[in-house]
């Protein structure tokens, strides 16, 4: 048994839809979730800034005594998992588990992948999915506008702006003929109904968040490191930006209000 907290950190709010996984499938585990909104988004910075922002993110849940770090961020996920790896306590991403999801899910071997500029742009995925079974095809599609629509509460598919955005994104998408499109982005979750109208019927959508968080919980599990039971279960948040909105936003991703505090990490 081990009672620390789970750390899970992302660029910004989207890292929530982990959390909300984590809070179905491990409902009695504290944990502790850092979103750097103050720099927020991490997919169009230089790999360089990314792994120095991710570093930054990790060794504040360090500080908190965590007994494992979710990086709930498709960015950080592709550019900094060797970081990750370096890590005295299990780290886990979104990548490797979402790829497996896909690739199961897929019937016609034709997958979709949404991401931010970076995470495209490393193939990450691509090269996941394609080390499971290299016949399977790839058809990736950065979406650098999620990001920034989620984080403003933009997310209904009835909105004209949100319409536009996913439809403009996703036409090369739809016209590769995929039937599983991997949301790459702990955002895109909540643009599921947007996207799930624009592929039409008969496409099967991957919360990277939701696997991330279901490969977690079955690695506590198998290694004994879930907390004991009957322990109080305890959920902070921190922000590096403003925490007004926070609730408003967070609500979005989580189905219940929460309450942000704001900190100050070394920008070194």
């Amino acid at each position: 048994m081990d009672n620390r907290p789970i750390g899970v950190f992302d660029s910004g709010l989207g890292g929530l839809t982990a959390v909300k996984e984590l809070e179905k499938v491990l409902p009695g585990e504290s944990l502790v979730y850092f979103g750097d909104t103050g720099r927020v988004p991490y997919g169009t910075r230089s790999r360089e800034v990314i792994r120095r922002y991710a570093k930054q993110d990790m060794d504040f849940l360090l500080r908190h005594k965590v007994k494992a770090v979710l990086a709930a961020c498709g960015t950080v996920s592709s550019a900094a998992a060797d970081i990750g790896a370096r890590l005295p306590v299990p780290y886990f991403d979104v990548v490797a588990p979402t790829a497996r999801a896909a690739a199961l899910a897929t019937k016609n071997r034709r997958i979709g992948v949404l991401g931010t500029s970076a995470t495209i742009h490393s193939g990450s995925y691509t090269k996941a999915i394609q080390q499971i079974d290299e016949s399977l095809e790839v058809f990736p599609q950065a979406c650098p506008l999620f990001v920034p629509l989620t984080e403003n509460g933009f997310i209904s598919p009835e909105e004209e702006l949100v319409r536009i955005v996913v439809e403009r994104y996703l036409e090369p998408v739809r016209g590769a003929g995929v039937d599983t499109v991997i949301l790459g982005c702990t955002h895109y979750p909540l643009l599921s109904e947007a996207i799930g109208r624009a592929m039409g019927p008969g496409v099967t959508l991957i919360n990277s968040g939701e696997e991330a968080a279901l490969a977690l919980a079955g690695a506590l599990e198998k290694t004994g490191a879930l907390c004991a039971p009957g322990q109080g279960r305890s959920a902070e948040f921190y922000v590096t930006d403003a925490p007004e909105n926070f609730s408003t936003v967070a609500e979005l991703f989580l189905g219940h209000s929460v309450e942000g505090t704001r900190v100050d990490i070394t920008f070194d």
